[in-house]
């Protein structure tokens, strides 16, 4: 095992797979071949969100997604999903046997006592309620939702979240890290886009899968104004500083920093930021290392690209 996930001992379990949830129009053309990496190898365990006998693994995913997300009234409807997600994109994740579970784990899994919100499954007379996650063959852990886009090569990373949020003692080390991972390796995705609020804690893990330039810094037409807009060129050697923690000399050698700083707790800071966006004063960066050495509402310095001679 690569020995940066020797914390992620999980990884090399049997009964722990990664997982993608995908209609069979959407399966990716030779997955894994972009990103040269040997962290992902096993055979993914495949679901067809079309089939309907998959109701019980999508509302398993539905709950987990639900429950890490309704806190800041950012939960997403079913129809959502459907719509703008699986259709078009498709989910990624680890599962695990039920056999796998830990006590923990099953509690906060149980669809008796977390069923998945507005599920047609209590209601219809034709589908067949699971009650029990020994009923399942497999049991998602985390999801990471991918969309592609109209600009060709780009994705969106529309929502991460895992169990760990959900467990006392963290879960399953790096298990939403790795998740994200394994979905742009999977789908060899070289340009990922995605958005997440100011002050969020999912800014220290968006932050290392690429050098992140700040696209949006204020997002009116976004349920939640303060919301930034991200996009990396993949990388994998920025994983590994998720890991190790060591600094990115790649990050140091090509930008700058502009002297000015975004404030995650001023309004206005990102206004003014998101003005010098649009006046095409960029391309503006964020360093991974000061943000994960940094408070979730401490002050952060913009960068730019030096100047190449």
């Amino acid at each position: 095992m690569n020995s940066l996930l020797a914390k992620a001992s999980w990884m090399e379990r049997d009964d722990i797979r990664p997982y993608v949830f995908v209609r069979p129009e959407n399966q990716i053309a030779l997955p894994g071949s972009v990103h040269r990496l040997d962290w992902f190898k096993k055979e993914p365990v495949f679901k067809d969100p079309l089939d309907i006998s998959e109701i019980a693994f999508a509302d398993r995913i539905y709950s987990i997604e639900e429950r890490a997300f309704g806190p800041s009234n950012m939960a997403m409807p079913r129809w959502v999903f459907y719509d703008c997600a699986v259709m078009p994109g498709f989910v990624a994740g680890f599962a695990a046997k039920p056999s796998a579970l830990t006590k923990e784990m099953r509690e906060v899994l149980d669809p008796k006592k977390y069923p998945a919100t507005n599920s047609p499954i209590k209601t219809s007379g034709v589908l067949k309620e699971v009650t029990s996650l020994d009923d399942m063959d497999w049991v998602p852990l985390s999801l990471f939702i991918i969309i592609p886009t109209m600009h060709r090569g780009e994705w969106v990373a529309h929502n991460l979240c895992s169990i760990n949020s959900l467990l006392p003692d963290g879960g399953l080390y790096g298990l939403g890290f790795l998740s994200k991972a394994f979905g742009l390796w999977y789908a060899n995705v070289e340009q990922c886009s995605g958005m997440t609020q100011w002050g969020s804690p999912a800014l220290k893990l968006h932050s290392h899968y690429g050098h992140l330039e700040v696209i949006g810094a204020y997002a009116p037409v976004h349920s939640h104004a303060k919301t930034i807009t991200y996009r990396v060129q993949v990388n994998t050697h920025c994983w590994e500083k998720f890991f190790n923690k060591e600094p990115d000399l790649a990050f140091l050698e090509n930008y700058g920093p502009t002297g000015t700083f975004i404030d995650p707790k001023n309004e206005e800071s990102m206004l003014n930021f998101q003005q010098r966006i649009e006046r095409s004063e960029g391309p503006f960066y964020l360093s991974a290392g000061e943000i994960a050495q940094k408070k979730l509402d401490e002050k952060l310095m913009i960068y730019n690209l030096k100047q190449q001679y």
